[in-house]
């Protein structure tokens, strides 16, 4: 049942991938940035949240002329401010629902990836009170509501004495005091914690992407700004608790669940969102299943260049006092808690070479699920099947689309477990052995590595900007990546075609220049 959940929900986002394609090229598609958007997010909420507190005024009277002095008199600034607040804090939900979509179906919450998913849920938790909180500060008729309901909603917990539902009996009995507690918790408490919440969520990833590309933030921030402008964020009517709203335009973003407070229970209430939280905290082990085994460190091979460890998307590697005796300061080491078994500290190895035949093919740390020596059989292997024609060795990680694909229909593949894994001497031992004119490397749809750098590290490694790298008697533009924005959605056979008159082309340019 979680698989097929799991499939359902991954051909949602790659739908939803697509039609963003048109927009943005693979590299900038806002789906791979999900978690970094979602940060910029909260610094655009932050910046603008400054700006309206320089002139918000924390008291029952005050508050609903300050935001209608900001919106309307100040509207050039102010206006433009709140309205950004608004959106900005709105697109965050949205980009936090797609986030935790995308690593469900993507299968990235399981085993050792645990410890994210879980830290993200109080992450949650904190952001929905952020976003209420914020709508009483307003103390328009939405923000009545919305305070009589939550005051509801809390005063049914049994362990609470002070009942908040009292506050709000009559206008004359709120107090300011009341008003800039509410104000302390949604500009200073909150985001406090909400802030080291995140640090939390990320500190156990290496090179945590924090920020997304520059010419992503500013095309969002240019749509945000137009979009205040032509439809600006505006208040409901002043509140006035001796009278109850009759209409009130919900932010289905921040309170969807007070529909069902009021045509249900506050308990019911209580209940589904403690069924939802208890469900995603306890998703990594249902059902229960074995994990991958981890890398190993063969200390025979390792020289201790830490390679490895510059690379380990998960900081699963690390360097301790060489315990052999060998000539080198340094060995690998393994953190079996880490470890996804992704295998990109085998690309990272520089003894991991498939043209090594005087010994086993043993590099310093190796991937016990496909190891390096298998992987040399199987390029051997795939080799002598390859179309005549086209001679296109077709290497794939096991998340790729094309993977799936070429498996079910018996075509010759090299499968990785991911591309990182992929050495360069490999590409080199492929193209300069003649076991292939070209080599198609395949990853995860749209550039979005399902082990977060996989797919850069291999462009990088290609084009000779990370070490290991392709060697230079190797013509990169023999190596071509599946989801380049020329080729990507692309049928694969038509993605070989094209890649095989390239080939031709590129073995032109060579004999000419000779």
């Amino acid at each position: 049942m979680i698989k097929s959940l799991q499939r359902i929900v991954h051909r949602l986002v790659q739908l939803a991938r697509r039609a963003l394609e048109p927009g943005f090229d693979g590299p900038m598609n806002p789906l791979n940035h999900l978690g970094s958007l979602t940060i910029f997010f909260c610094w655009i909420v932050l910046v603008s949240g400054v700006w309206l507190l320089i002139f918000f005024r924390t008291s029952v009277s005050g508050a609903y002329d300050s935001v209608e002095y900001l919106t309307h008199e100040q509207w050039f600034i102010g206006g433009i401010m709140r309205s950004l607040h608004r959106y900005a804090s709105d697109a965050a939900i949205v980009t936090v629902a797609l986030h935790i979509a995308k690593e469900f179906s993507y299968d990235n919450y399981r085993h050792k990836r645990w410890f994210s998913w879980v830290t993200g849920v109080p992450l949650l938790w904190m952001l929905f009170p952020l976003g209420i909180t914020g709508y009483w500060l307003v103390w328009d008729e939405l923000a009545q509501f919305v305070a009589l309901s939550s005051a509801e909603f809390i005063d049914w917990l049994p362990f609470l004495t002070n009942y908040m539902a009292r506050n709000f009996l009559t206008q004359e009995g709120l107090s300011d005091r009341f008003f800039t507690l509410m104000a302390f918790i949604h500009l200073v408490g909150l985001p406090i914690f909400f802030v080291f919440g995140i640090w939390i969520h990320v500190f156990r990833l290496n090179k945590p992407r924090i920020n997304p590309p520059r010419m992503l933030m500013t095309g969002v921030s240019l749509a945000f700004v137009v979009l205040s402008i032509v439809y600006p964020a505006v208040s409901h009517e002043r509140a006035n608790l001796d009278q109850v709203p009759q209409n009130v335009g919900l932010d289905w973003f921040y309170l969807p669940v007070y529909p069902l407070i009021e045509s249900g229970s506050p308990g019911w209430a209580w209940f589904f969102l403690a069924s939802v939280t208890m469900l995603l905290v306890v998703a990594p082990w249902i059902p229960r299943s074995k994990a991958d085994p981890v890398a190993i460190v063969n200390l025979d091979f390792c020289n201790g260049c830490e390679r490895c460890v510059a690379d380990c998307p998960f900081g699963a590697v690390h360097m301790e006092l060489r315990s052999d005796g060998q000539p080198y300061a340094l060995e690998a080491r393994v953190d079996p808690e880490l470890c996804v078994s992704c295998g990109l500290c085998v690309g990272a190895c520089p003894t991991a070479t498939a043209f090594r035949t005087r010994s086993a093919l043993l590099p310093g740390i190796d991937l016990p699920e496909i190891p390096a020596a298998q992987l040399r059989e199987q390029m051997q292997a795939v080799s002598a099947r390859l179309d005549e024609t086209q001679q296109v060795m077709v290497i794939a990680c096991q998340a790729s689309p094309v993977s799936s694909a070429m498996r079910g229909q018996g075509q010759p593949l090299v499968e990785v477990k991911c591309l990182g894994q992929l050495p360069p001497p490999f590409l080199d031992y492929a193209i300069s052995r003649g076991r292939a004119r070209g080599v198609l490397l395949a990853g995860c749809e749209g550039g979005d590595c399902k082990y977060r750098y996989g797919i850069r590290w291999t462009e990088e490694r290609i084009a000779r900007k990370r070490d290991p790298q392709l060697r230079g008697r190797i013509d990169a533009r023999r190596i071509a990546f599946q989801w380049d924005e020329a080729w990507s959605g692309k049928p694969l056979a038509a993605v070989l075609r094209e890649f095989a008159v390239r080939l031709k082309d590129i073995e032109q340019d060579t004999e000419g220049r000779q």
